[in-house]
């Protein structure tokens, strides 16, 4: 088996990352939680749009964190929106 990073989910909120290759017979997750591979589990966090204006929640595969929540398909970011961005960039 490949070891990799597992997100270890507990009441909807991801509470540990750990490193292991997913064989409950060298270490069993807690009772009642979820194991998510950190790389491939999709996950929505703050992206600024395509005119640089504003922030959005984006879907992306791989960048999953503590404290983040699942809803039952996908991770989202526990951090607030950032700032709107003071200058705006004008595409050329």
């Amino acid at each position: 088996m490949t070891t990799q990073n597992y997100l270890i989910v507990e009441d909807n909120v991801v509470t540990n990352i750990v490193v292991w290759d997913g064989d409950i017979n060298t270490w069993t997750p807690p009772k009642n939680s979820l194991q998510f591979v950190q790389e491939t589990t999709p996950v929505l966090v703050w992206q600024l749009n395509a005119d640089y204006t504003a922030w959005e929640l984006k879907e992306v595969v791989g960048d999953g964190n503590i404290g983040f929540t699942w809803d039952g398909s996908i991770l989202k970011t526990n951090q607030p929106e950032p700032p709107t961005p003071l200058i705006q960039i004008t595409k050329v």
